[in-house]
């Protein structure tokens, strides 16, 4: 068996049109722009790239991008008082705080000072509460988009066993809320899980999130399953940098019905959902009709 590759570039650049053509509308029918800030704090290389990807998508898509980048050395008092006046804007619908912060700025305290109505991350302690009780919320976009990758591939997931692979806050456990509500038995395993090579065998949905290179080896998946690995781990392998999965892709596609492959996979998906939520925090301000197919 060689696994069906799924295509997350291309999904997510099909959830970039939807996107985008619902943005048009509400432009047309509504006088309405959505509005995606992000706020970027220091000069970690990773976080600039990231940022500058999230505002080119986000203007090719028709929105408003709102860019604030601060030095390091900005306060807590100064990061919450942008917050704020971002929280106050209404031409903002969408507010995300790149993270890590440095250091001296509390994480926690800084995510949950974003109004949970704008916190497109997902990560406000409302939204994960609100998530964990199956009412709307906002979801973290990298999760979301792993369902909407399945939704697509299965159809229904109702009844289908799902183990999630790490118990993280930003995607293990919004995931395992996500297939739940779905109708997937789900187990969360992790680094203290007795027999864990027994238990990703159970699994229909095999979700891997622990950011560990290559640690699930093919013969830990059941075959015909469907591998969704949201790891992105960077390696040396014969003399030259590469990027790997949580999974033994090589190993994994022999076995699996379906995989997404690193790069190329969850990742794209991301910045895509990220836009999504945008969208969709802008018609539940103006009360409006939620875009179908692009939330939870």
């Amino acid at each position: 068996m060689t696994a069906a590759v799924i295509d997350g570039k291309a999904f997510a650049a099909k959830v970039r049109a939807q996107v985008a053509a619902h943005v048009a509308k509400l432009k047309e029918e509504q006088g309405l722009t959505p509005g995606l800030a992000v706020v970027l704090v220091g000069e970690d290389p990773a976080s600039q790239v990231y940022v500058r990807n999230k505002g080119t998508q986000t203007v090719e898509c028709g929105m408003a991008s709102f860019e604030h980048k601060l030095p390091a050395e900005t306060s807590e008092a100064e990061l919450l008082a942008l917050i704020a006046r971002l929280n106050a804007d209404p031409a903002v619908h969408g507010i995300l705080v790149q993270l890590p912060l440095p250091k001296h700025l509390d994480s926690d305290l800084v995510i949950n000072s974003i109004d949970p109505a704008k916190d497109v991350d997902g990560f406000h302690i409302s939204n994960v509460g609100l998530l964990g009780t199956g009412q709307k919320s906002m979801v973290p976009c990298t999760p979301l988009g792993c369902l909407m990758m399945l939704r697509d591939h299965h159809g229904s997931l109702a009844g289908l066993n799902a183990v999630v692979v790490g118990r993280s806050n930003i995607v293990g456990k919004p995931m395992a809320q996500l297939l739940l509500g779905d109708s997937c038995t789900v187990t969360i395993a992790h680094s203290r899980t007795k027999d864990l090579a027994a238990v990703c065998r159970g699994a229909d949905i095999l979700v891997a999130a622990v950011g560990r290179p290559e640690m699930i080896p093919g013969d830990w998946v059941k075959p015909g399953a469907t591998v969704i690995d949201v790891g992105i781990n960077r390696i040396e392998r014969d003399g030259k940098q590469k990027l790997v999965g949580d999974v033994h892709y090589a190993s994994a596609a022999l076995v699996a019905g379906a995989i997404t492959p690193v790069p190329g996979g969850v990742g794209p998906m991301t910045i895509a959902c990220l836009l999504a939520n945008t969208l969709t925090a802008c018609c539940r301000a103006n009360g409006l009709a939620e875009p179908e197919g692009l939330t939870a």
